[in-house]
C-alpha cells in the first residue's frame, strides 16, 4: 500500500515542490503575510469588533484576576495578542483567499448583489470573521480545566473555578456573536453548513476526549477513524466555509465541491504536520510529551500490530503507570509510523493541490498552493 502511495506521490507532488522551490527560505509567517496582503488587511482584524466589544471587554477586565495561575484561559488569551507560529487566523484566510482564487460566478441568475472589495464579497468576508469566531470559541470552551486533577501547582482551586466559569462565559459570547452573524448572511444553505460544522466540532472534541485515558490508547483504532474523527475536529470548519462561500458568491456544486476538498486535504495535513514536528524537529522533542493519539503513532500501532504496540507500551511505563516518554520516541522513531505519517501528510497536500485546479489561475490561487506546500515542506 505505501509503496503505491509512493510511486503516485513521486510524480503528481512534483508540482507542489517546483511551485515552492523559489520559496523554500520562506518562513509560515512569511507565506501568511503575503496571503494577508493579498485578501486586503490582516486576518488578526477579522473578530476585532468582537473582542473589542464592551461585552467581552468586562470579561477581559475579570480574566486579569487569573494571571499568575496555570488557568488555560490565561495562554488562550495571551495567543489573541501574539501569535507567534501565525495559525490562529488561518481558517478565516483560507476563507478568504478561496473567494478571491473563485472570483464572481458566470452562470449566477440574478447577478450576486455587493460590491467587491479586494474581489471578494462582503458577504464572504462576514463569514470569514464567523469561521473564526466558532474556532476561537471552541479554543476558549477546551480550556476548561478538570478540577478534580487540579493541584497547588496551578492555582489556587477558586482560581481555577472562577477560570472555567470565565471560559464557559466568554466562549459562549463569542458562539452567541457567530450565530448572529451566521442569521444575518440571509442564505439557508450557508446557515445549515455552518450549523453542521459546529456539530461536527462537538463530536470530534468528544471523540478526542473519551481516548485521553490512559486504558483507551491501546484500542485497535485504525487509520481511517482517526483521519474521520480530525476531519471532525479540525477540518470540517474549515471544509464547509471554504464550501459556504462558494455559496454566497452562487458558484455551481462542482466548485463548491472542490473548495470543500481544499479546506479537508489542508486541513488533514496541517495536522499531520503538526503530529509529526515532535518527531522531526531539530531540537531535542524527545523528552517532551506527545500524544498518544497522534498520527505518527496510529501508524505505528498499524505496522507493528496492536498486541506488540500494547507490550511495547507496557514496557515503557515508569513504575507501571506514567509512560516514558522518551523511550517511546525512540521507538516510534524505529517504526514506520513517522515515514508513514510523512507519505500521508503529502497525499492530503496533493489532494489540496489537486482540487484548486479548476479554479483559474491568480495570485489568491498560487497563495493557497503556497500554504499547501508549507505545511507539507519538512
Amino acid at each position: 500500500m505505501l509503496q503505491i502511495l509512493r510511486s503516485t506521490l513521486a510524480g503528481a507532488f512534483c508540482r507542489c515542490q517546483t511551485l515552492y522551490s523559489s520559496t523554500s527560505t520562506s518562513s509560515w509567517t512569511k507565506v501568511v503575510s503575503d496571503a494577508e496582503k493579498i485578501v486586503g488587511y490582516p486576518t488578526s482584524f477579522m473578530s476585532l469588533r468582537c473582542l473589542l466589544s464592551d461585552e467581552l471587554s468586562n470579561i477581559a477586565l475579570h480574566v486579569r484576576k487569573l494571571v499568575g495561575t496555570k488557568h488555560p484561559l490565561i495562554s488562550t488569551a495571551r495567543g489573541f495578542v501574539y501569535d507567534s507560529k501565525n495559525n490562529l487566523q488561518l481558517r478565516g484566510l483560507v476563507v478568504l483567499l478561496m473567494s478571491k482564487a473563485a472570483g464572481c460566478s458566470k452562470t449566477a441568475d440574478p447577478p450576486l448583489e455587493g460590491d467587491l472589495v479586494s474581489g471578494i464579497y462582503p458577504s464572504q468576508r462576514n463569514l470569514a470573521e464567523i469561521t473564526e469566531l466558532i474556532h476561537t470559541a471552541f479554543l476558549v470552551h477546551r480550556g476548561i480545566v478538570n478540577i478534580m486533577e487540579v493541584t497547588s501547582s496551578h492555582g489556587s482551586l477558586k482560581d481555577m473555578q472562577f477560570g472555567n466559569k470565565m471560559a464557559v462565559l466568554s466562549g459562549d459570547f463569542l458562539l452567541a456573536n457567530a450565530s448572529t452573524g451566521l442569521a444575518q448572511l440571509q442564505n439557508t444553505k450557508v446557515v445549515e453548513l455552518v450549523s453542521s460544522a459546529i456539530g461536527d466540532l462537538v463530536q470530534g472534541v468528544y471523540y478526542e476526549n473519551a481516548r485521553t485515558d490512559e486504558e483507551k490508547v491501546t484500542d485497535d483504532i485504525l487509520m481511517t477513524n482517526w483521519e474521520e474523527r480530525i476531519f471532525l475536529s479540525h477540518g470540517a470548519l474549515l471544509a464547509k466555509s471554504c464550501q459556504g462561500a462558494m455559496q454566497l458568491a452562487k458558484h455551481d456544486t462542482q466548485v463548491q465541491e472542490m473548495a470543500f476538498q481544499y479546506g479537508k486535504h489542508m486541513s488533514l495535513a496541517h495536522k499531520l504536520n503538526s503530529d509529526l514536528q515532535p518527531f522531526l524537529a531539530e531540537t531535542s522533542f524527545d523528552t517532551m510529551p506527545f500524544s498518544l493519539n497522534s498520527a505518527p503513532v496510529i501508524l505505528h500501532q498499524e505496522a507493528s500490530g496492536r498486541d506488540i504496540w500494547i507490550n511495547q507500551l507496557k514496557q515503557a511505563k515508569v513504575n507501571g503507570r506514567q509512560p516514558d516518554y522518551p523511550k517511546l520516541h525512540g521507538i516510534i522513531k524505529a517504526g514506520k509510523g513517522v515515514s508513514s505519517s510523512l507519505d500521508l501528510c503529502h497525499y492530503h497536500g496533493n489532494q489540496a493541490l489537486e482540487a484548486l485546479r479548476c479554479f483559474p489561475a491568480s495570485e489568491a490561487r498560487s497563495t493557497l498552493e503556497n500554504i499547501v506546500c508549507a505545511v507539507t515542506k519538512f
